[in-house]
């Protein structure tokens, strides 16, 4: 299914949502965003270290560790609304598992391993949907309604979002 198919468009994620490309398939963009990290400027990265363009904004290791987060609470939304849980979600705080996820005492190699292991099953598991599965509409907290269709075309927006964040903020930190 693609972005087309989405029946109703969250408020908030659809700035990452729109960022996902609309010819492609939610399985097809994923793995599009699993390919665009596989290409990924890891040296730049490494070179950029723990610097940041202001201070108090996250590190490239923290921003990594914050696709995981992510990725890892919205597939947990993403599971549940599929099989048909009708409850809220529970409220997710990003910058709290940011501060309390301490991803500059790990080497960067071993965070952007991971990222792509939970990108991989990620994917799978939108592989197993049905088109059913991928209509069901949930609820988180704050009374906003989504499904895992348009979250799924979020996780790979949400993605494209912080990589122009980096190469527009921090990129230019290498001189």
């Amino acid at each position: 299914m693609k972005k087309a198919d989405i029946k109703i468009m969250p408020d908030y994620f659809d700035r990452y949502i729109n960022l996902a490309d609309d010819h492609l398939s939610v399985v097809d963009a994923l793995a599009l965003s699993l390919q665009e990290l596989i290409d990924a400027p890891v040296d730049k990265w490494k070179a950029l270290g723990d610097q940041v363009y202001v201070e108090g904004k996250w590190t490239v290791r923290d921003i990594l560790q914050h696709f995981i987060d992510t990725e890892r609470v919205f597939v947990y939304r993403i599971l549940s609304i599929a099989r048909g849980d009708k409850q809220k979600m529970a409220p997710y705080d990003e910058n709290e598992f940011a501060k309390n996820a301490q991803a500059t005492r790990r080497p960067l190699d071993e965070i952007f391993e991971e990222l792509m292991l939970i990108r991989r099953a990620t994917i799978m598991m939108y592989e197993s949907f049905t088109d059913e599965m991928l209509l069901q509409n949930g609820h988180a907290y704050n009374d906003v309604q989504y499904g895992p269709l348009a979250l799924g075309f979020m996780i790979a927006g949400h993605q494209r979002w912080h990589f122009r964040v980096l190469e527009e903020r921090y990129y230019p930190l290498l001189g």
